[in-house]
């Protein structure tokens, strides 16, 4: 008896890890130290000395059960974006600039090339992000897992001056609201979404004119990434004073905690078109409005508050970075959170 006939590979593991180096190489910055095979990863922080008050922030997610259609579709070269995505969003959410991130994939059994493909995403939201991927975990689980799925999550840490962070205590009756266009469902949700449609490969498959492909290719778009859109916001010269990431909770759940004690936020819904896929899950699954709004971000994955003579000028900033900006309301006087007109 060996370790190989419990259930783990350990060359499969040593493969694995070879197979990723091409992808993770693409993601290093310049404070990246030693490489990949270390116990650690190590990450330079002597640029944060010329910081009056650097402070580092973190962020931790999962893809939920997105993952499942990964498993469906035998696609999974997009599902690490969802990951990073995740949580440098919330990184970015408080002014903050990724720096690392590190991943943690748990699967059934090891097939080294589907493990190297998951972490070219992985790669691919570092990419995007501007953070180096230095290092992270794949974990074999025999007996706990089905051998052929796995489970995704991730962990960043980045960094912000102390005076920059975004904390949404300045927000006043007044502010505008700016919402930053989704990319789809992005990575919430997905237990709602497996109930209302078919999950079978043969549905998943199906073109949908309404959507303008299949509903699989739909529903596996990966999470937008936001941090250059943030960037290019404040490069505009734009104060933002708050920021929210439409994630689990919706706008019900999510806006509110920007928002000081007093502050409502008034969102339009007719100020954007609501995606075609949101429409057919509220009708396909016989889905309430109110229950949508508080489950998915509707077209919306993140929402900021900026003074009303910079709203313009925020949208304007947002295409530059390839983003789509809406004025979707303002905020008000009012003990209600959200409301929704």
């Amino acid at each position: 008896m060996d370790y190989k006939n419990s259930g783990v590979d350990i060359e499969a593991g040593y493969k694995s890890v070879e197979l990723m180096k091409e992808h993770i190489r693409k993601t290093q910055r310049a404070e990246v130290l030693g490489g990949i095979g270390g116990f650690a990863g190590a990450f330079d922080l002597s640029a944060i000395k010329n910081m009056e008050e650097p402070v580092l922030l973190s962020g931790t997610d999962g893809c939920g059960t997105k993952v499942k259609l990964a498993f469906v579709m035998d696609k999974h070269d997009t599902i690490g974006i969802d990951a990073v995505a995740m949580c440098v969003n919330d990184i970015a959410c408080s002014g903050g600039e990724p720096l690392f991130f590190l991943d943690y994939i748990a699967c059934g059994k090891n097939y080294p090339e589907k493990i190297a493909t998951i972490v070219s995403g992985v790669a691919e939201g570092c990419r995007q992000a501007g953070a180096a991927l230095v290092g992270g975990e794949t974990a074999e689980h025999p007996g706990l897992m089905a051998e052929d799925e796995y489970d995704l999550a991730g962990f960043a840490v980045g960094v912000v001056e102390k005076k920059e962070m975004i904390t949404g205590a300045s927000i006043v009756p007044g502010d505008v609201l700016v919402g930053i266009a989704s990319s789809g469902v992005h990575s919430n949700g997905f237990s709602l979404v497996r109930k209302i449609f078919d999950m079978s490969e043969k549905s998943l498959s199906r073109y949908m004119p309404e959507l303008g492909r299949t509903l699989g290719e739909t529903l596996l778009t990966p999470t937008r990434i936001y941090v250059n859109a943030l960037k290019k916001v404040k490069e505009a010269g734009v104060a933002i004073k708050g920021t929210s990431h439409i994630t689990g909770g919706g706008f019900y759940e999510n806006i509110p905690r920007m928002l000081p004690k007093g502050i409502t936020a008034q969102v339009k819904k007719d100020s954007y078109e609501v995606p075609a896929i949101f429409k057919m899950m509220a009708r396909e699954g016989k889905v309430e409005e109110k229950i949508m709004y508080n489950t998915y971000n509707m077209g919306i994955g993140m929402v900021l508050a900026v003074r009303p003579e910079d709203a313009d000028r925020t949208v304007a900033a947002l295409a530059e970075s390839g983003d789509t900006g809406y004025i979707i309301g303002e905020t008000v006087a009012s003990e209600e959170g959200v409301i929704l007109l």
